[in-house]
């Protein structure tokens, strides 16, 4: 089968996407499938292209048995929202105006958020006269309208045109969770339409490393139990809940926390950090995927953080899947299905959302039990062992592809 698949992000860059988007076509590969990408040039999140690189009209490359297609697009940082649609449209652009040159497929996925990223598949589906699977990962416009990014009523309005068309236009969906299934089903779409299929984890890359120390992330990390929150700073993620419980906890010397990564929201918490004059928290830019598993042995536990909204009660951070395979107890501040799978796993505590001061007393306690903390690391790598290993997701995608690419399902659909 020959699979075309959409996709604004792709590694080196290492958010959600770009990693969803490798592990499960790199599965693909491997599987024995003929598989492209069609991408950018990696520089999110800061809108500066990474080394090696350039940003060209079109440009190849392969990676782990992918066809990577690059495409020019209006580069910029991961914030200002005209820049940043004028960055997603690019792309959107670049995608359609390439597609008659990039080889033939037998279906095309295209990936949302972002959202015209999500739309591209439908015009790139229709130039190559093969089936479309929308795959969602975050709810538009509805998740940036939970954070406050768009107000203008015309705009909503026609983003929400613009869901409802691409829901109805796609001859399957692919979503994250089951929240979000229920979500479109409520909007009239087809269950049958739907599948499933939950994030998860690459066991083999996320496993325990010996002899790892907080030291070699940070001298100053050194004997402490390290708290840290590894992913996107965003306004999404209300990471201010994190520093109000360091200040809670600044009198126990022997807890740190520790921030990874860059997003809209990391300069005005450096200016918080510092205007708090918190010497318990460190903050590290962005790391490479190669660094990940290091930096998730070096913490103790992991903080996985949503700003309180109904929207964000649908979603199910990846990160809860990594901290489980590297046997991290998480401690949870999202409401819905991501506290389901937290308890069912039994692989964590949970916290109400943007509640420092519970965020506090729950670090405070599992710094003083060990053994808990033992047992929670456990039960979550079993857990994600068992439902949610990435190459077992990965082949319940390709099971959805390949119904669709029979040419007798696929003349069908199209009628």
């Amino acid at each position: 089968m020959r699979i075309l698949f959409l996709c604004h992000y792709f590694p080196p860059e290492v958010n959600a996407p770009a990693s969803r988007t490798h592990e499960h076509c790199k599965q693909w590969a491997a599987m024995g499938h003929e598989v492209t990408v069609v991408t950018c040039v990696p520089n999110h999140p800061r809108g500066e292209i990474y080394e090696g690189y350039a940003n060209r009209l079109y440009q190849r490359e392969q990676v782990d048995g992918i066809h990577v297609v690059r495409l020019w697009t209006y580069v910029t940082a991961n914030e200002g929202l005209i820049k940043r649609t004028l960055n997603y449209v690019s792309y959107m652009a670049s995608a359609i105006v390439a597609a008659p040159f990039i080889s033939a497929a037998d279906v095309v996925v295209s990936t949302s958020p972002q959202f015209f990223n999500g739309l591209a598949g439908y015009f790139v589906s229709r130039i190559k006269g093969v089936p479309w699977v929308l795959e969602i990962r975050d709810l538009w416009p509805e998740s940036i309208l939970a954070v406050g990014a768009i107000t203008n009523q015309r705009i909503i309005r026609a983003l929400e045109y613009l869901e409802m068309f691409a829901y109805r236009k796609a001859h399957a969906i692919v979503c994250v969770t089951d929240a979000f299934k229920q979500y479109m089903v409520d909007k009239g779409i087809a269950a049958e339409k739907i599948e499933v299929v939950k994030n998860g984890v690459d066991l083999a890359f996320y496993t325990a490393i010996a002899d790892a120390d907080p030291a070699m992330v940070e001298p100053g990390l050194a004997g402490r139990f390290v708290c840290a929150y590894f992913g996107t700073h965003g306004l999404a993620h209300h990471l201010e809940t994190v520093l109000e419980a360091a200040a809670l906890l600044r009198d126990r010397k022997d807890i740190a926390f520790l921030l990874v990564g860059d997003g809209a929201e990391r300069r005005k918490l450096l200016g918080m950090r510092d205007a708090m004059e918190l010497d318990n928290v460190t903050m590290l830019d962005q790391q490479p995927k190669h660094r990940m598993p290091l930096l998730w042995q070096c913490c103790a536990v992991s903080m996985v953080l949503l700003k309180r909204s109904p929207a964000f009660e649908k979603v199910i951070p990846s990160k809860i899947f990594e901290s489980m395979a590297m046997q991290k107890p998480v401690v949870l501040g999202v409401l819905g299905e991501s506290r389901c799978i937290v308890e069912a796993a039994q692989a964590g505590v949970c916290i109400e959302p943007e509640d420092a001061a519970q965020l506090a007393r729950c670090i405070a306690e599992l710094a003083d039990n060990p053994e808990l903390c033992v047992r929670l690391g456990r039960n979550g790598r079993a857990y994600v062992a068992e439902h949610y290993d990435r190459q077992s997701l990965a082949m319940k995608f390709e099971r959805l592809m390949a119904r669709l690419a029979d040419p007798g399902h696929a003349a069908h659909a199209h009628r």
